[in-house]
């Protein structure tokens, strides 16, 4: 409870010093920082268990904005954990990054997500439901230190290069390092998020990753088609190990209803999966947004099933909510100068 007031007082702080920052800059650059809570709590039962309990996802701290026209940074840090730890340092940090941008070009250097060209792998932590994905969205963290470099070649294209520590390193195991070349495009009706990596697991020896990640929209209906293979030869790389999934979903005003099906074949345990074979990952849900001013209160319900996870038939029942401390600050600030 002490940190939580000593972080409201330097929220405090921050917003009336950028507030100030921002009245001196003739740029005009919005320098007060987007600050935010979110967390998501439910109901998880397991119906061949005949299991259930209460719990939380995590209180995640967000903070995004910038330091001149073309520096920003952002940071994602977990506060609180569904196991409960709260352990200081960077372990719970999923990213923090400083970035130079400008028309042409960007460098992102810190920590951040291994660019995988997956939609689902993409995809917030908050806004996605574990027991409905891949076995490499379950065992495969994302976040390490390295350095990113995206180039904008045309309109809603960006080519990405990225260096960071291997997912197979550790505290003790130095040298292992992870490379990516990424290509993420947009158009009306089709988005692309495409990439190749390699992740050093020993000396001179690589885990090759190819992956393919194609979304389409029609309307207010979305399709998402994926397709990652994971080898150490090349020769094996579209039979051994793959990820090939589906996912439609439907977006109107204050909902939006998915489904997905996915099917994961594993010859060899890279990520440790425990498992060896076929895996298929099958589920549906909803979600709903009661207030009409934003979306930062979520209420969501969602059935999974697998045939390697839960190896049962799953339900989720809750809701995300998002603390805008920006928003609030701003009031409180305003408040104090008019009284």
């Amino acid at each position: 409870m002490k940190r939580l007031f000593t972080f409201l007082l330097v929220v405090l702080t921050i917003g009336n010093t950028a507030l100030k920052a921002q009245d001196a800059d003739n740029n005009c650059v919005d320098y007060i920082p987007e600050i935010s809570l979110d967390t998501r709590f439910g109901y998880s039962h397991d119906f061949v268990e005949g299991a259930g309990r209460f719990g939380g996802n995590g209180l995640l701290l967000n903070i995004d904005g910038k330091i001149s026209p073309n520096f920003s940074y952002s940071l994602n840090h977990c506060l609180a954990t569904y196991e409960g730890g709260d352990a200081l340092g960077f372990g719970n940090t999923n990213w923090l990054t400083l970035t130079y941008e400008n028309d042409y070009f960007y460098i992102t250097a810190g920590k951040e997500d291994i660019k995988v060209g997956s939609f689902e792998y993409d995809t917030y932590d908050l806004d996605s439901y574990g027991e409905m994905n891949s076995l490499f969205w379950n065992n495969c963290s994302p976040w390490q230190w390295g350095l990113s470099a995206g180039w904008y070649p045309a309109d809603g294209q960006t080519l990405i290069l990225q260096c960071t520590n291997s997912p197979f390193s550790t505290y003790e195991q130095f040298n292992l390092f992870a490379y990516a070349l990424a290509w993420r495009g947009e158009w009306d009706h089709y988005e692309s998020y495409w990439s190749t990596n390699l992740w050093q697991y020993a000396k001179g020896e690589y885990v090759k990753s190819l992956n393919l990640g194609n979304r389409f929209y029609a309307g207010d209906f979305r399709f998402d088609l994926e397709y990652s293979t994971r080898t150490i030869e090349w020769s094996d790389a579209f039979t051994s190990d793959f990820t090939l999934m589906f996912s439609p979903s439907y977006e109107w005003d204050w909902g939006r209803a998915f489904a997905k099906v996915g099917w994961d074949k594993v010859t060899k345990d890279y990520f440790g999966h425990e498992f060896i074979g076929s895996n298929v990952f099958y589920g549906a849900g909803a979600e709903f947004f009661p207030l009409k001013e934003n979306k930062d209160i979520r209420l969501h319900a969602i059935w999974a099933s697998n045939t390697h996870l839960t190896e049962s038939h799953y339900i989720n029942v809750g809701l995300t909510w998002k603390m805008n401390l920006t928003r609030a600050g701003k009031k409180l600030i305003n408040k104090l100068k008019n009284d």
